[in-house]
């Protein structure tokens, strides 16, 4: 889990090969097998169909013949998959500055998008989210700033193979923006 551009979907693809595991990419979900209820115009996305959505990675996990391993790729991960279905989720988390640059590198034009987008990293919101629908002995917080995603995928192993901990609540990007005085440049406008 985590806001766009943290590279979720870089880190679960790397760590399903890894682990021979299974990948569902919920954003390629709801576009291949049309589960959207409309179009965000404004932001120029899908809606997911969270319910429709939920009944199929549920169809898809009851029908894992092999049993392997699923990881789930969105940073809605957590309102479609049974609670009692995760063993871990891992948030991953990204400097401010850097997740900007990656926004705009990405060619995001829209300024509310990506305020929005960078106000939901500096509060804590998928962190938030995931401990509320997972539990916070399930939820793992990773900061992916400056790692490629082989690096951010080595400290996840690390978790899943106990030789660290897993550990939340260590990132605090509004206690770090506060005391540079920078907290402004990424709210401003809320």
């Amino acid at each position: 889990m985590g806001t766009p551009c943290v590279g979720k979907t870089a880190v679960s693809l790397q760590l399903a090969k890894e682990l021979k595991a299974v990948h569902i990419d919920l954003g390629k979900l709801v576009i291949d097998e049309k589960l959207s209820s409309g179009e965000d115009r404004e932001r120029g996305t899908l809606i997911a169909d969270r319910t429709r959505l939920a009944k199929r990675v549920k169809q898809i996990i009851e029908n894992n013949i092999d049993k392997k391993d699923i990881i789930v790729d969105g940073h809605y991960a957590t309102d479609v998959v049974n609670p009692e279905n995760v063993a871990q989720v891992f948030v991953l988390r990204r400097h401010p500055s850097e997740l900007r640059q990656l926004m705009t590198g990405r060619g995001w034009q829209e300024k509310q998008k990506i305020r929005e987008n960078l106000a939901a990293e500096i509060l804590d919101v998928c962190l938030f989210d995931a401990v509320k629908a997972v539990g916070a002995e399930k939820v793992c917080e990773i900061d992916a700033t400056g790692k490629n995603p082989q690096e951010v995928v080595r400290e996840i192993t690390q978790v899943l193979h106990g030789k660290e901990p897993c550990t939340s609540g260590n990132v605090d990007w509004l206690g770090k923006l506060e005391q540079a005085g920078q907290l402004d440049e990424y709210l401003r406008g809320f």
